[in-house]
C-alpha cells in the first residue's frame, strides 16, 4: 500500500504531480485539466515505477537501489524521469480529449525539450542521440558484468540507439541482471565470453602480428585476449565484429587507453587527444588535450588545435579556437608562453579554415568586453575551443569548473583513434556511460 507519510515505503507526495501535471497542461495550452489527464499521469507514474532506476534515484537511497515490489510501487519525488514522463503524459491526453489549443506536433522533440530543462547534458547530446538513432550501431561494453554497465547497456538498447554486446561470463551477467530485475531477454543484447568465444584465435593473432616486435610472445598475446576484457572488445572493434567500444568503469584512465592502443592505432594523418565539452551557464566550451599530451610541443599544439576544430565542427560549432596561456598577448612575458605563441605561428602557416589566436590568458579568451580591450585579436567572438598549454593545466581546470563551478563536464573523449572508442572516469554511473556509449556511436572523433 501506499500512504502520505514520510516514514513509510511509497510515499504519495504532491510533488510527484506538481509541477508535471502543469507542465504537460501549459505546454498544450489546455484549457482545462480533465480526468483523462490525471488518469495518465497514473498510469505513467505506475508505469515508471516498473522500471530499473538511474543511479541519482539509488544515490538518495545510500546505494540500496530499489526495485517494484511491496515497497516500491510508486517513484519517489526525486526521480528525474518525472520531469519528462508525467508532461508528456498529461500532454497526449489533452491532444486527445480535444481539450488542447496548441497541439504538440513532434512528440519526441517535445520529450527532448523536457529533458534539456532539467539536464543540460540532455539538451547538447540530443542531436547526436536523435543521429545515432537514424544510424544504429554495435558497441561493445567491456566492462558487461558489472551493475552499471548492465544498466547502462539496457538503457542503450531501449532508446534505440543500436546493439549492446556485453563482454562477460554469461552466469555471472545473468545472476547480476536478475538482482538488478533487469530481463536481457528479448533485447538487442549480445554477451560474449572472452575465453569461450569462437573468434579468440583470430583475434590474438591479429594481435601477436601488431606486438610481436615490442617483445611480447604469441601466448602472452592469448593471454591477454582471453583474460582482458579491453583487449577483447577492442580486437572486436579492430576487425569489425562491433562499430564502436565504451571501457573504464573498473580501471584508470590511462591504464584502460593503453589497453586498448594495443589493439587500435591513431587514425592517420590526426592528431590523439583528449577533449572534454564543458557547459556552464548556457555556454558549451570545448577543452584540449585533457588526457593524452602531458607536455605538448609547438607543433603537437597546433595540431590539438586542428583536431578539436573538426570535432567542434562536427558538432555544429563554428569552431573559436583560443591557444591559452597565464599571458596574453606577451605580458607577463614567460619561457612557458613561448611555445604557444610558437604554435600560433605554425598555424599560419598551415592556412587551417577556422578562427584562432594566442597566447591569450583564459577570461580574455571568453569574456567579450575583456577581448575588446586587444583590437588586434583575430577571434570575432569569445572563443568556444580552449587548447590547454599542458595536460594538466586542462585537467586541474575542467575538474575545479565542475567541483566549484557548477559547471557539467562531459569526458574526456578520445579523438584522433582509428575506431570509435571512449572511456568513461572511473565508477561512473549508468547514465554516463550511455552518453559515452552514444558518443562512440557517433563516433565523434571523425
Amino acid at each position: 500500500m501506499a500512504t502520505g507519510r514520510s516514514d513509510y515505503p511509497n510515499q504519495v507526495n504532491n510533488v510527484l504531480g506538481f509541477p508535471y501535471i502543469f507542465r504537460g497542461a501549459l505546454d498544450v495550452r489546455a484549457r482545462t485539466i480533465n480526468m483523462e489527464m490525471k488518469i495518465a499521469a497514473a498510469e505513467a507514474l505506475a508505469a515508471l515505477a516498473q522500471e530499473d532506476v538511474p543511479d541519482e534515484v539509488a544515490a538518495a537511497y545510500q546505494g540500496a537501489r530499489p526495485k517494484f515490489g511491496r515497497e516500491y510501487i510508486i517513484p519517489v519525488p526525486f526521480d528525474p524521469r518525472l520531469m519528462t514522463t508525467i508532461p508528456l503524459a498529461v500532454a497526449k491526453a489533452a491532444m486527445e480529449t480535444g481539450v488542447s489549443a496548441k497541439p504538440i506536433v513532434d512528440m519526441k522533440a517535445y520529450a527532448a525539450q523536457l529533458s534539456a530543462r532539467r539536464d543540460p547534458v540532455a539538451g547538447t547530446l540530443n542531436r547526436i542521440f536523435e543521429r545515432v538513432r537514424r544510424y544504429p550501431k554495435r558497441i561493445v561494453f567491456a566492462e558487461g558484468e558489472e551493475e552499471q554497465v548492465i544498466r547502462a547497456a539496457v538503457s542503450f538498447v531501449n532508446q534505440g540507439l543500436g546493439r549492446a554486446i556485453l563482454v562477460g561470463r554469461e552466469d555471472r551477467i545473468g545472476e547480476t541482471a536478475t538482482f538488478l530485475g533487469v530481463d536481457l531477454e528479448g533485447k538487442d543484447i549480445e554477451i560474449h565470453n572472452a575465453r569461450l568465444s569462437k573468434r579468440n584465435s583470430a583475434y590474438a593473432n591479429f594481435l601477436y602480428e601488431r606486438l610481436q616486435r615490442q617483445g611480447y610472445l604469441f601466448r602472452d598475446c592469448q593471454r591477454l585476449i582471453n583474460n582482458d576484457r579491453n583487449h577483447f572488445a577492442a580486437a572486436m572493434v579492430a576487425l569489425g565484429d562491433a562499430d564502436g567500444m565504451v571501457t573504464g568503469v573498473t580501471r584508470n584512465y590511462s591504464i584502460a587507453l593503453e589497453d586498448v592502443r594495443h589493439v587500435i592505432d591513431e587514425k592517420p594523418g590526426h592528431k590523439l587527444i583528449g577533449l572534454s565539452i564543458a557547459l556552464s551557464r548556457g555556454r558549451n566550451v570545448l577543452v584540449a588535450d585533457t588526457a593524452i599530451t602531458e607536455m605538448p610541443t609547438a607543433q603537437e599544439l597546433a595540431d590539438i588545435a586542428i583536431e578539436a576544430a573538426g570535432v567542434g565542427r562536427r558538432l555544429g560549432y563554428e569552431p573559436r579556437v583560443a591557444l591559452l596561456a597565464f599571458s596574453t598577448f606577451g605580458h607577463p612575458a614567460g619561457e612557458r608562453s613561448d611555445k604557444v605563441r610558437e604554435a600560433v605561428k605554425i598555424l599560419d602557416t598551415m592556412r587551417v579554415d577556422f578562427e584562432y589566436d594566442g597566447e591569450m590568458a583564459a577570461d580574455v579568451a571568453l569574456n567579450r568586453e575583456l577581448m575588446a580591450q586587444y583590437p588586434f585579436c583575430r577571434l570575432t567572438q569569445p572563443a568556444n575551443i580552449l587548447v590547454m598549454p599542458a595536460f594538466h593545466s586542462a585537467s586541474i581546470s575542467t575538474k575545479m569548473l565542475q567541483e566549484l563551478g557548477g559547471a557539467t563536464v562531459i569526458g574526456p573523449l578520445i579523438v584522433g583513434l582509428d575506431k570509435p572508442v571512449q572511456i568513461v572516469p572511473l565508477g561512473a554511473k549508468d547514465s554516463d556511460i550511455v552518453n559515452m556509449a552514444a558518443l562512440a556511436a557517433f563516433n565523434i572523433g571523425g
